[in-house]
C-alpha cells in the first residue's frame, strides 16, 4: 500500500482526536456517582392487592334472544289460548339441543327396521339421525312431523313475561334443494 500525503493527513488527524479523548480526569464524574451514593434510598411501594374476580351471572337465558324475529302479538294471543305451554326442564336433554336452530341442517333421510329417520348435520360436521318426538335446538324444539325434504319442529320460547311460554313453529329443509 502506498502512502499518499493524504492519507497521512488523514492519519494524523485521527490520532489527534484520539489523544484528546484520553485524558484521565474524571474528577467530574467521581463527584457525580459519590453525590448519587450518599442520597438516602427511597422506599419501594408494596405491590397492590387485587380484588378477587366476580363471575357474572346471566340471567336472560331464557328470554327471547335479541336477533330472532319477535313473535307477533296476536301469535302470543293466540297460541296462549290454546294451552298453558312450559318447558319440561326435568328432561333429560338431548344431544342437538346443545346447537340453535339455524346451525342445524338436513342432509338426508333413511328407513331402517320400519322407522324412518332423518339426517340431521351439526355445525361441527357430525351426522346424527332422529326421529318424531326427538328434541334439538336450543328452545326445547320437538320433531313434530317429518318428509323427505323437510322436518317440522315445535319450540317453545318465552314471550318475554316472567314464566310465559309460547310454541313457535319452525322447519328445516333438505339442504340443496
Amino acid at each position: 500500500m502506498k502512502s499518499t500525503p493524504f492519507n497521512l493527513l488523514v492519519l494524523c488527524l485521527l490520532g489527534a482526536v484520539l489523544a484528546g479523548c484520553s485524558g484521565r480526569d474524571q474528577s467530574d464524574l467521581d463527584a457525580f456517582m459519590e453525590e448519587k451514593r450518599t442520597r438516602p434510598g427511597g422506599i419501594i411501594a408494596p405491590i397492590p392487592t387485587f380484588k378477587a374476580y366476580e363471575a357474572f351471572a346471566y340471567s336472560a337465558t331464557t328470554l327471547r334472544s335479541p336477533f330472532d324475529r319477535p313473535i307477533e302479538v296476536r301469535e302470543i294471543a293466540q297460541l296462549q289460548a290454546i294451552a298453558a305451554i312450559k318447558p319440561d326442564e326435568n328432561r333429560a336433554k338431548e344431544f342437538l339441543e346443545q346447537y340453535t336452530f339455524d346451525s342445524l341442517r338436513m342432509v338426508g333421510t333413511l328407513e331402517r327396521d320400519g322407522t324412518n329417520w332423518t339426517l340431521i348435520k351439526d355445525p361441527d360436521g357430525g351426522v346424527h339421525r332422529v326421529k318424531t318426538g326427538n328434541f334439538l335446538g336450543r328452545h326445547h324444539g320437538k320433531i313434530v312431523d317429518m318428509a323427505d325434504t323437510y322436518v317440522s319442529v315445535v319450540e317453545i320460547v318465552s314471550d318475554g313475561t316472567p314464566d310465559g311460554w309460547v310454541e313457535r313453529p319452525r322447519t328445516i329443509k333438505l339442504s340443496g334443494l
